[in-house]
């Protein structure tokens, strides 16, 4: 794995952000229909960045973004919008801002660990994984030999956790199965592989106690605090970052879903201490990440 310097300059570093268009290719049905969904659900007109725009995005801001797709072939029956090597081409054109992350199919078993094995050698620092989009249980022993794969390359194990907008509103809610995105799934995983490093991505709701207990007892385990503004955390997701787990809690916007801007204003209304706003906007990540 590359490992890229983290220039003083960097003021934070956004842990969740997402690639939801090509440069070259055009998306599919499933993918246009959610993302009109999200957007509805949002009640934003939410835009459809590729690497280029994060890049710009984020470098005007003086800050890193970790950048991603989601492979949802499995369930959806359609190859990701953005492919894994588009990713990272296009992200080793802007190493001062994009800290690429892979995707594989959670139901690929030892070909999906070949994979991460590939990703890893070119340069990715981690994995996204959402259990409610790709049909899995994170605890499921079949997907072991993926995470066998992130452990000895050394990059990180990100997963969706708590409610989705993904198909909120559409029939069934796009046949998106919430039960799999409890955190507590996550747990048997930091067990398992006690040197995994894992991010539980949002606010858990409507499991928020379970990931801080998680969180709190599992070493290699951290929160971020994408995908909802600040300002409906929950009281004890706040505390905790305050205290227990601020060395453990991340800045993670979601975005497109959330602007930068837009979390950062709602966030200062808590009055968080500036030593522990540097931990939660830049420091943990970097350290999590390696870029120190």
């Amino acid at each position: 794995m590359t490992v890229t310097a983290l220039p003083d300059s960097v003021v934070a570093i956004d842990v969740h952000t997402h690639v939801l268009a090509s440069v070259s290719e055009a998306a599919g049905e499933e993918a246009t229909a959610h993302a009109k969904a999200m957007a509805d659900y949002f009640k934003t007109d939410m835009v459809r960045p590729t690497v280029h725009d994060l890049a710009a995005t984020y470098r005007k801001l003086d800050m890193m973004c970790v950048a991603f797709t989601v492979d949802t072939s499995w369930a959806t029956g359609e190859p990701p919008t953005v492919s894994n090597d588009e990713l990272v081409d296009l992200a080793a054109e802007h190493p001062d801002v994009i800290i690429p992350f892979g995707t594989v199919d959670p139901h690929g078993g030892r070909r999906a660990a070949r994979e991460v094995r590939r990703l890893a050698e070119r340069g990715v620092h981690g994995f996204k994984f959402h259990p409610s989009s790709q049909a899995f249980y994170p605890d499921d022993r079949d997907v072991y030999p993926i995470y066998e794969a992130i452990e000895e390359t050394e990059t990180i194990a990100l997963f969706h956790s708590g409610h989705t907008g993904a198909g909120a509103g559409r029939p069934g809610g796009g046949g998106i199965r919430l039960k799999y995105a409890n955190p507590m799934h996550v747990d048997d995983v930091a067990v398992d592989f006690p040197e995994l490093r894992v991010i539980l991505a949002h606010p858990s709701f409507p499991w928020q106690d379970e990931a801080l207990s998680v969180a709190l007892h599992k070493p290699h385990v951290h929160i971020d605090l994408s995908g909802w503004s600040p300002k409906y955390f929950p009281p004890t997701l706040v505390q905790y970052a305050r205290t227990l787990l601020k060395h453990k809690v991340l800045f993670g916007t979601d975005y497109p879903v959330l602007t930068p801007e837009r979390w950062i204003s709602d966030f200062e209304r808590h009055g968080f201490d500036e030593e522990t706003t540097r931990l939660l906007m830049r420091d943990n990540a970097a350290r999590l990440l390696r870029l120190t």
